[in-house]
């Protein structure tokens, strides 16, 4: 499909940005990607939108990654979506029977008709050709809006009575699951199991983009989304790299071990020396890593999976965090989907043995995890594609008013339902400190 690409310059890219959102709002299926200009060793922009479903493909999860397969290889083109967390039953012999209160399909991207990205104050259009006469007009219209500023510093801390936020699985439950999974950690089932839990209001009407520019304005994360499908919605402040590829190069970025920031910089600097060194939560990290390596070595070339970084501490506004990033090398001919088949979903939200701990975890569960802990991102003509993991995320259903978020930490045998509890509220302070304050 050709594409006719045009460039404009900004004087502020914030602005732009800000504007550009508020344009995007009269799509049916928008994809906004936003690396907060965290530039990282693999960036390849610092913000993208694409708009204006031209095709699609929506499913559940049966038989999901050989129809996107498919669709990847007909359409040769960009395509941006979700692969919903519940995709592991069509990847291996695994249910989901716990509640749904979001109801997003599986698996779903778009081939979009109008995309623009933007790198450092160069703007570029790249529009389907039987369009591209509107690029010009689009730009003129965007720039002609007024920009909507969130600060982190406004006052949103005075909660608001309509958004009342409840907890699926209250603390003692807690507690019994936590105890639950140690029990089979030490009789030797698994090692490590990533479990979640769910906060969620009914009859919540929230507005999304607002809320997103608050979450994103109090988080700042390098891989940052705004995503709606109809009228679905994804608000998502992440911090986490599921996995990358470029040319033959496949990175993924898994991360275990949160410390929380302090005000004092002297303070700060040695909870995030503490983690580094941190017993607990390095056993966490490398585990995952060890599974990484598993999952990439059934698709690399042989000899190729490396560990460029283990345990590094990466600090965000909120938390400091220890992330890793494993590399590995494919051959040519490889189809693109089946790497992310071969490797999803992604080592820090299952566990290990991965298999194993997905059983358990889907019966401590209550809650479906649905595009929770699953991956958005988008597939470039040539194969190569991005995408992070859904966490630190805002879920929204707009037609029946029900507001979704859900944060986990991962059990190991050094965990203490108590400090996993800890975990789990300073996880989860964002989009709380959000959701009572949007309007």
């Amino acid at each position: 499909m050709q594409r006719i690409q045009k460039s404009f310059k900004v004087p502020s890219t914030e602005d732009f940005k800000s504007k550009l959102l508020i344009w995007a709002q009269q799509f049916e299926a928008i994809s906004w990607l936003d690396s907060n200009q965290y530039h990282q060793k693999y960036s390849s922009f610092d913000a993208v939108l694409a708009v204006d479903e031209f095709t699609s493909i929506k499913t559940d999860y049966t038989n999901a990654f050989e129809q996107l397969k498919e669709y990847q290889s007909i359409t040769e083109d960009y395509l941006f979506g979700y692969l919903s967390y519940d995709l592991k039953n069509d990847v291996e012999e695994l249910s989901s029977k716990n509640y749904d209160g979001l109801d997003f399909a599986d698996l779903y991207f778009f081939q979009p008709q109008r995309i623009i990205f933007i790198k450092g104050n160069t703007v570029e259009f790249l529009y389907l050709k039987m369009i591209d006469d509107e690029i010009e007009s689009d730009f003129e219209a965007i720039t002609k809006l007024s920009p909507q500023n969130f600060s982190p510093q406004e006052d949103i801390g005075s909660a608001k009575p309509d958004i009342k936020i409840k907890l699926r699985i209250h603390k003692d439950e807690y507690y019994q699951k936590v105890n639950s999974i140690l029990k089979h950690i030490h009789r030797g089932d698994i090692y490590e199991a990533s479990f979640c839990q769910e906060f969620y209001a009914e009859n919540a009407t929230i507005n999304p983009l607002e809320t997103y520019h608050h979450l994103n304005a109090i988080s700042e994360p390098p891989f940052a989304t705004f995503f709606k499908c109809d009228h679905q919605y994804l608000l998502s402040a992440s911090p986490e790299r599921y996995i990358k590829k470029e040319g033959t190069k496949v990175v993924s970025q898994p991360i275990k071990g949160t410390a929380k920031r302090l005000i004092s910089k002297v303070d700060d600097a040695q909870i995030a020396f503490d983690l580094s060194r941190d017993e607990k939560e390095r056993s966490e990290n490398i585990m995952i890593v060890d599974l990484v390596r598993n999952d990439l070595s059934r698709i690399a070339v042989k000899g190729s999976v490396k560990v460029e970084e283990l345990c590094q501490v990466y600090s965000f506004r909120q938390v400091h965090q220890l992330v890793s990033t494993v590399v590995s090398e494919v051959k040519k001919t490889t189809n693109p989907v089946d790497i992310i088949k071969e490797t999803f979903p992604m080592g820090s939200m299952t566990g290990a043995p991965k298999i194993s701990a997905m059983k358990i975890i889907e019966e401590e569960e209550e809650t479906k995890r649905g595009l929770y802990s699953g991956a958005v991102g988008y597939f470039t003509p040539t194969g190569d594609f991005d995408f992070n993991v859904v966490i630190r995320s805002i879920l929204y259903n707009e037609e029946n008013n029900y507001v979704s978020f859900s944060v986990g930490g991962a059990i190991t045998s050094k965990s203490t339902p108590e400090r996993e509890y800890e975990e789990c509220l300073l996880k989860a302070k964002a989009m709380k400190l959000v959701l009572t304050n949007s309007n």
